[in-house]
């Protein structure tokens, strides 16, 4: 029978499947009728899929819920998935999972980008949705379809900005004469020369800052890849590394941050003084995770390996690394002197246009 409990004002009910298990729902309505006629639906539900083996009328709701739950305390940022599932919610909610179909994911695609959100996000939003789904498949056996598979937006390439030297000198400079930011100039130098992401750094503790092998160590679940990374210290990154640490004896000896204020907590956002050291600097169109690509820029133009560049930023693949490549010229210009070489050999010289048109005729 139907039962209110006390913090709530609409009927829960406790039904017992034929499996024996014991569930207990919310039936989301103040009316007993009503509660008593959606009891009554369950448990026909259940029966009807103990005898007759059907399968479940899941919902989106019963999906995104039970998957968050089960998930929480798997992602980094469970935050934002439960941001995306807000977003999903109004169109999504109530509907059968069985009876998904492109049109519904054309639909919110479509609806999204009649309120202004872009691909990127979009994507973000219905790769929650497939990610749950492909979850209740493999871990619950769940026999329903993803109709997101091959339907999200095309993204335009990703946006790269980075500074130049002298930008960058100009911008620590500023940086150095906030004075509510002691932090700011030293976080700057650290991300242009390990090319670590704001979260990384921000969470720095210095029980992972090897001052004797100049590593600073990132364990998986200090990574948005979630994998083990090992960052050098060059020159400038161990200053940086040494102006912190001053400024940690002076204040706070006890504390385990790298970047805290003087009480020793921890600091987490540095946005607003940032904005002002860039404004201060003339630098337009520039974000704190571009501090990130300008350290790849930088590697890449003086000639480091793609794969090095990966691997120090801790890439999941070469292909996220390649965006960098078209700043390596001279590699490229090597590799087509191989047919120079090539011509020299055949020909004793390198072939003019003409000779060339000539020999494939």
């Amino acid at each position: 029978m139907p039962y209110k409990r006390n913090d709530s004002d609409v009927w829960w009910i406790s039904i017992a499947t034929p499996d024996g298990k014991r569930i207990r729902r919310s039936t989301k309505t103040s009316d007993r009728k009503e509660a008593l006629a959606l009891e009554a639906k369950w448990k026909l539900e259940f029966y009807r899929q103990e005898q007759w083996a059907e399968q479940p009328r899941w919902t989106y709701d019963d999906l995104m819920l039970r998957y968050l739950k089960a998930t929480m305390t798997e992602k980094r940022h469970p935050e934002r998935d439960c941001a995306s599932a807000r977003k999903l919610h109004p169109l999504f909610s109530g509907k059968e999972l069985a009876k998904l179909r492109a049109i519904d994911i054309r639909s919110y695609i479509d609806t999204r980008r009649e309120h202004g959100i872009k691909s990127g996000t979009i994507n973000k939003e219905l790769g929650l949705l497939s990610a749950a789904i492909n979850y209740a498949r493999r871990e619950w056996d769940w026999d329903i379809p993803n109709p997101v598979l091959g339907r999200k937006p095309r993204e335009p390439e990703g946006r790269l900005r980075w500074l130049t030297r002298v930008e960058a000198e100009t911008l620590i400079r500023c940086a150095e004469e906030e004075p509510r930011a002691p932090h700011l100039a030293d976080f700057i130098r650290l991300a242009l020369n390990t090319g670590c992401r704001r979260g990384e750094l921000l969470k720095l503790e210095w029980k992972r800052v090897d001052f004797s092998n100049r590593l600073i160590y990132f364990e998986a679940i200090h990574t948005k890849s979630n994998r083990r990374r090992y960052v050098p210290i060059n020159e400038n990154a161990r200053k940086a590394l040494l102006n912190r640490m001053r400024f940690r004896s002076k204040y706070c000896p006890s504390s385990p941050w790298v970047f805290c204020y003087k009480n020793g907590n921890r600091i987490k956002w540095i946005r607003r003084s940032f904005v002002t050291a860039l404004s201060k600097a003339g630098i337009e169109d520039f974000r704190i995770h571009d501090l990130r690509h300008t350290c790849a820029a930088w590697l890449v133009s003086a000639g480091v390996p793609l794969i090095e560049v990966r691997d120090l930023l801790g890439h999941r693949s070469i292909t996220m690394t390649e965006r960098y490549a078209h700043l390596a010229p001279d590699n490229v210009r090597a590799a087509v002197e191989v047919l120079d070489r090539d011509s020299r050999s055949r020909f004793g010289h390198v072939l003019k246009d003409e000779e060339i048109c000539n020999t494939a005729n």
